[in-house]
């Protein structure tokens, strides 16, 4: 009987083993080829004014996502920008991130500066309350 429990333990764990690889191997494939989206930002529809017939046109240029800007002094700078994760000085798309800021980027192409904004529609505007 003892036997046969064992032969039973290693069965189901070579089971689950083979059942749980392809599982195992699709996710990381999947993983590997997905562009990170913010998931918590409304589909372009839902940014529609009261009575307007079309979806507002996608920025031509690129995206800032995020910034994780660190308390210290020479603390972490970091930028997501169109998913992808940038360092102060590192180059994104043949750019430099030359600045992080609260909400904001500088990055630098041929001695040229773009800066990118969190919420870009709402730069200029005044808080008014």
């Amino acid at each position: 009987m003892d036997e046969l429990m064992k032969a039973y333990v290693r069965f189901a764990g070579l089971a689950r083993l083979w059942l749980a690889a392809p599982l195992m191997a699709g996710t990381l494939s999947a993983g590997a080829q997905t562009v990170l989206t913010d998931p918590t930002k409304p589909p372009p529809e839902a940014m529609l004014a009261p009575g307007a017939e079309s979806v507002p046109a996608a920025p031509a240029g690129p995206q800032l996502q995020s910034v994780l800007v660190g308390a210290a002094w020479r603390g972490r700078e970091v930028a997501v920008i169109d998913g992808e994760i940038v360092r102060r000085g590192e180059t994104f798309r043949g750019a430099v991130l030359e600045k992080v800021g609260p909400g904001e980027v500088v990055l630098r192409k041929n001695g040229k500066a773009q800066v990118l904004r969190v919420f870009p529609e709402t730069a200029g505007k005044e808080n008014r309350k």
